[in-house]
């Protein structure tokens, strides 16, 4: 099931979201433009390493450094993953922006990667596998209009066997789903730490996503979602 887009129109342009997949991007080539071992040096510089914080024999041989902690943010792995990850933010990232304001939505971005992050350490605390990419963001986003458009719909592609089809899913059963397979395979990872997969990161991010839209929700947005958007009402 691959989500394609959603039903709701924004009123505003994204300048911010263009502005941070742009980012990712320009990232992504300078990765490529890197050898093998320039590639793993940059990862371990830049990217979340909690064993640098908890360890001290890697904390001597990589120094502490808070910049890891907003970087690792905008480095991804490979194609599959910076790829996924900007069609997630594509989606569901101008909504969002759109209920927030362009300045609050970077930093709701960027808090929202901080507090990812941070879940993730508190499940990995001495992890020598850097965490890289923008999933912890890209999920507090998706937390966000998880509870800021549940009656939108996700237009989905959806494989049977050797045929496919396109059906409308509610974004409040899509992005439900979405979290508890976060939540299960987080757990497995930690009763089998065999993934390297940042599942707490994306539960995470979720869960702060759901907490700043519900407060946005509440103290402003109702009378502007039914001012603007009254045929989802």
């Amino acid at each position: 099931m691959f989500p394609l887009y959603d039903t709701i129109p924004s009123r505003r342009k994204p300048y911010v979201m263009y502005a941070i997949i742009l980012t990712n991007i320009i990232v992504f080539f300078y990765e490529l433009s890197l050898s093998n071992h320039g590639l793993i040096e940059f990862f371990y510089k830049y990217g979340l390493l909690p064993a640098r914080y908890t360890v001290p024999e890697v904390k001597e041989i990589l120094g502490v450094s808070l910049m890891p902690w907003i970087s690792h943010m905008f480095i991804h792995g490979g194609w599959a993953h910076i790829l996924g990850n900007m069609w997630f933010l594509w989606i569901f990232g101008d909504n969002v922006e759109d209920a927030l304001g362009h300045l609050k939505f970077l930093f709701f971005y960027i808090a929202g990667g901080l507090f990812a992050a941070a879940v993730n350490f508190a499940f990995m605390p001495f992890s020598k596998v850097p965490m890289v990419g923008a999933s912890g963001a890209i999920s507090a986003v998706m937390g966000a209009y998880f509870v800021l458009f549940p009656h939108s719909r996700i237009v989905s592609l959806v494989f049977f066997l050797f045929f496919f089809t396109f059906i409308e899913i509610p974004a409040f059963i899509y992005l439900f789903f979405w979290f508890i397979m976060q939540l299960f395979n987080g757990l497995v990872s930690t009763a089998i730490p065999a993934s390297n997969v940042a599942w707490w990161a994306h539960a995470g991010g979720f869960i702060f996503g759901m907490l700043i839209g519900r407060w946005v929700r509440h103290r402003y947005y109702a009378y502007w979602v039914r001012k603007n958007y009254r045929y989802w009402w």
